[in-house]
């Protein structure tokens, strides 16, 4: 949906600007202007900071002299070209367009301060696909490390995907930036998917915008890939040497006969591990534990385990904190929760696994 409850708009036919209330579905839209509420079709209203951007360029002055842009036509969005010479591919009807891979682009929301100077509200976030591939991709974004927004969904060819907005202060959080792709139609020789990140820093990012409003510019971009990877070539080994040196050679697909056994429940108490613990530090016992985890949850996983049920204790809850961070990470978590249990109380976490 283009608009959100509380977005600022301009009403078309009547040049009067209001504000979005409600919105009553994918047509309509609920807004107050001069307070009388009533509701109008999407093609009727539009945000305001285009038509004042427009505006400054009839009527300059010293104080209009700003950029006023909040939401501009997909084909509006200004994606900078790369330094290397960019590709040229054929789309439909026999129109040229040009592929310069996947961005991330940012657009500031301005608005005046009580000084009467021009300050950033927010930044309105694209997915812009500047490429000949339809993807399937899944985006998170995190402040501190915590994520903040998850999205997954699709984009097709040259088109541009609204994510969210962020409050232009929490540039101060160190916002990063995630994004899974794979192909919406696989293709044998590429990649099945592809990871990348992006991490903003508050002065490079304050750079960015002086940049953009001196070169007149809605918004700025960075870079998440050029061209999708192709599928990396598997590399044949002469293992008969190897075998001559007495190491045992196993096929791949009867490995899981030569792993030891999985575990449905793992205890990870310090004296279920190690005889002389209380000679160990805090950090060595959550050092041994943690492998202890690793080992088993590789075992689950090579087993086609579906679920795994971890005993990790209560006490300071450090070691819970840390293998819930783990488990965020792995992509063949389906979920995992740690709730009462009738034998473990608080003590456990249980993994369901996707494969």
């Amino acid at each position: 949906m283009k608009y959100q409850p509380g977005d600022k708009i301009l009403v078309l036919l009547s040049n009067e600007e209001g504000e979005v209330i409600e919105v009553m579905d994918d047509k309509m839209v609920m807004i107050e202007v001069n307070g009388v509420r009533f509701p109008t079709y999407l093609d009727q209203i539009d945000f305001p900071y285009f038509k004042r951007f427009t505006e400054k360029k009839l009527f300059p002055n010293k104080k209009l002299d700003k950029l006023f842009i909040d939401d501009l036509p997909k084909e509006k969005l200004s994606i900078s070209t790369p330094a290397t010479p960019a590709r040229m591919t054929q789309s439909g009807g026999g129109n040229q367009q040009l592929a310069t891979g996947v961005w991330l682009y940012f657009l500031p929301k301005f608005s005046f301060d009580e000084f009467n100077d021009e300050v950033v509200d927010s930044l309105k976030i694209y997915l812009v696909n500047r490429t000949a591939l339809a993807y399937t991709f899944f985006y998170s974004q995190q402040f501190l490390g915590k994520i903040n927004f998850e999205h997954q969904n699709d984009i097709p060819a040259f088109q541009d995907f609204y994510l969210h907005d962020i409050a232009f202060e929490d540039l101060n959080d160190s916002p990063s930036f995630h994004a899974e792709f794979s192909l919406a139609e696989p293709q044998k020789t590429k990649a099945e998917y592809f990871e990348t990140s992006l991490k903003l820093k508050p002065r490079q990012t304050f750079q960015r915008i002086e940049e953009m409003k001196k070169k007149n510019e809605p918004g700025f971009s960075y870079q998440l890939f050029e061209e999708y990877p192709d599928k990396k070539a598997e590399e044949d080994f002469e293992v008969s040497s190897l075998a001559n040196k007495g190491y045992k050679i196993y096929e791949a697909k009867h490995i899981r006969q030569n792993l030891e056994p999985a575990r449905s429940v793992v205890d990870l108490h310090i004296e279920k591990l190690v005889g002389d613990w209380k000679r160990l530090s805090n950090f060595e016992i959550l050092t041994i534990q943690l492998k202890e985890f690793e080992k088993w949850y590789e075992l689950a996983i090579a087993h086609y385990q579906s679920h795994l049920t971890v005993i990790h204790g209560v006490g300071s809850g450090k070691l819970r904190d840390e293998i819930h961070e783990l488990l965020k990470a792995k992509r063949e978590v389906k979920n995992f929760i740690n709730q009462y249990h009738p034998r473990y109380g608080y003590g456990a976490t249980e993994i369901a696994f996707q494969y």
